[in-house]
């Protein structure tokens, strides 16, 4: 990592995987704290809901506001960037105090997040690999297993440091951001530019295509992140079990299987269709939402859980390389929008959870309400189909 500047585009690679584990960070350490904030500081449920919301708003107005930025900056300066404000962030929620401190590391780790969800698509879209769809795949999988990552090593520091240490874990985790930040800035980068060029957005943007793929990622960051953030409390709170059995049963057992379902599809490469892949995944994470709002015993309400992460996984980069395929020429200005579509999603599903959660009092009813995230995927899959086959 310390090394000079290299030409060995495996090396990009690499960094962009560290960089979707901060990603991972970024969206799932502080969940992990939320019932410590409401121990900490009196924090409601309202105000988590408020704080989930502002982190995926934000990483939406940056999504709709950084390509044309990027485009001048430059991909490395602006990589190079995002994992610094990462870093920050993630390290400021241990030293703000007050919900008011962690709104504040919110919006610094939410921009960091947002620059770093833009930006390494297209970097990798513009490696010189063959197999762009594994290759997507592959890179998205890492946001997964930096999940894992995030819930195992956080247990472990809970389970040998103590939780009232929870300041010191976000120092830690902040470490990765920064670190990576100086690899990219070693490290060999190109532009959708040199790989191709890129066509005036009025050619793409209001074509069905487009609309489409844009309606599905909607779908998919609503039906990953209403489960994702909210998981560890629903098994903590609504299923009665401890924080170590929620944490894991919950939040990294869905991780891992979003993230195997990742692998798999990467490994399978072009042997299979995709649009039914995603169907059949979309239409498997409407059984995942119900079980878990409405299964009768605890053990089954889990497995709808990691039925979710297991269903959901290929969604989001499938619905990337579908769209990088089928929309030439789109460049930076089409991942930006359509990582702000997916980040519409992500802000409307844990928000739906929350408020209705409230609402009733019971998570439970908010994963109900939630099932309206993989219709929404299953609709877009089938106005694909047609739009491709009329």
């Amino acid at each position: 990592m310390w090394k000079k500047k290299t030409t060995d585009y495996g090396d990009t690679l690499r960094a962009s995987y560290v960089g979707y584990v901060t990603q991972a960070i970024v969206n799932n350490l502080a969940p992990l704290l939320f019932l410590i904030f409401q121990e900490t500081y009196g924090v409601t449920v309202r105000q988590i809901t408020v704080m989930i919301t502002m982190n995926f708003g934000i990483q939406l107005l940056i999504d709709l506001m950084s390509a044309a930025a990027v485009e001048r900056v430059g991909y490395r300066r602006s990589v190079v960037f995002a994992h610094v404000v990462s870093a920050a962030g993630i390290g400021a929620m241990a030293v703000l105090p007050g919900f008011g401190g962690l709104m504040a590391a919110a919006v610094l780790y939410a921009v960091g997040g947002g620059l770093i969800e833009v930006l390494l698509s297209p970097i990798v879209e513009a490696c010189p690999t063959k197999e762009k769809s594994a290759s997507m795949s592959l890179l998205h999988s890492f946001y997964c297993w930096g999940h894992v990552l995030v819930v195992l090593g956080s247990t472990l520091f809970f389970g040998t440091v103590g939780r009232e240490h929870w300041r010191l874990l976000c120092l830690l985790w902040a470490l990765v951001p920064a670190c990576n930040a100086v690899r990219f800035a070693r490290v060999p980068v190109r532009s959708l530019k040199e790989e191709g060029g890129s066509a005036p957005w009025r050619s793409w943007i209001t074509g069905r295509v487009f609309v489409i793929s844009a309606l599905l990622m909607m779908g998919a960051g609503g039906a990953e992140q209403a489960m994702s953030q909210w998981a560890s409390v629903f098994a903590e709170s609504g299923l009665g079990v401890s924080k170590t059995v929620g944490d894991l049963a919950g939040p990294c057992l869905f991780a891992a299987l979003m993230g195997c379902s990742r692998v798999l599809y990467a490994r399978m490469g072009g042997r299979v269709s995709v649009k039914k892949s995603m169907l059949l995944g979309s239409s498997l994470c409407l059984a995942g939402y119900a079980a878990a709002a409405y299964a009768s015993r605890p053990i089954w309400s889990l497995a709808g859980c990691a039925l979710c992460g297991l269903s959901v996984g290929i969604m989001w980069p499938s619905t990337f390389s579908l769209a990088a395929a089928r929309l030439k020429g789109g460049g930076t200005a089409m991942f930006a929008l359509l990582s702000m579509a997916g980040d519409l999603g992500c802000m409307m599903g844990p928000g739906t959870v929350g408020l209705a959660a409230e609402a009733s009092r019971g998570i439970r009813s908010g994963f109900g309400m939630a099932v309206i995230f993989p219709a929404v995927m299953v609709l877009g899959v089938l106005l694909l189909d047609r739009t491709e086959s009329g």
